[in-house]
């Protein structure tokens, strides 16, 4: 059954076989079905699943996805040399390089892509899962943009907006990163895990739910999914 289900997931994946080579932006990535567009978003959440249906970094859905990823980046490399790595080079990442490029943070007045805390902990998490090692210039570019942006009380550069997938993308990326503490850029060490547990704590509701009062954008005024989101982020901070 989970074979299967890995099939379906890997026939989702927009490669060749959906007339889109190594060299095009779509290459590698998942979105909402194979007739739309790829996202980091749905990427990342392919990676995962194919993690937990025991691929590894090797396998060859996983490097498609990393090729993906890497062009999410703002980062100009060897990995990267699509037009928007230069325009905001600050190693964040942002939605989506395909279809134009796109980043649900806005766009630079020189056309470039913001990064945000969402999809750049998305795409570490991504690295790391497809065996990029920690001292590998897209890691490393990633760590130092969420160092500048460690922030529990906004999803950076979208402010509430994404708040809760924020929550459960920061648990699982920084649990993969695999250290008890993050040092922010003013040298402040982070015991992440209790952070996150006390913030979530902060925002639980009487019924034992959660649910995004601030911002209701993706859905995020559904306390069921909301919830889901932050059962998600605490189960990474054990």
């Amino acid at each position: 059954m989970i074979e299967r289900a890995r099939g379906f997931l890997v026939d989702q994946q927009f490669d060749e076989g959906e007339g889109h080579g190594s060299d095009d932006p779509y290459f590698g990535g998942a979105g909402y079905g194979s007739k739309g567009r790829p996202d980091l978003s749905n990427t990342s959440i392919l990676i995962e699943a194919l993690i937990a249906a025991g691929d590894d970094g090797d396998s060859e859905a996983i490097q498609r996805a990393l090729t993906f990823v890497s062009r999410s980046q703002n980062l100009e490399s060897e990995h990267n040399t699509l037009p928007y790595a230069n325009l905001n080079p600050d190693g964040g990442f942002y939605y989506t390089p395909a279809n134009g490029g796109e980043s649900q943070a806005g766009t630079l007045d020189n056309g470039g892509l913001r990064s945000y805390a969402s999809m750049t902990y998305a795409g570490l998490k991504s690295l790391i899962y497809a065996g990029v090692d920690k001292d590998d210039q897209r890691v490393t570019a990633a760590v130092a943009w969420l160092r500048n942006n460690y922030d529990l009380k906004s999803n950076p550069g979208m402010g509430t907006a994404g708040l809760y997938y924020y929550y459960q993308t920061f648990a699982k990326s920084l649990a993969a990163f695999g250290e008890a503490t993050f040092v922010d850029e003013a040298g402040v060490a982070h015991d992440w895990r209790s952070e996150l547990v006390a913030e979530l704590e902060s925002r639980q509701r009487e019924d034992g739910g959660w649910i995004n009062s601030e911002n209701g954008r993706w859905m995020e005024d559904n306390g069921p999914l909301v919830t889901g989101y932050a059962l998600l982020a605490l189960a990474h901070c054990r």
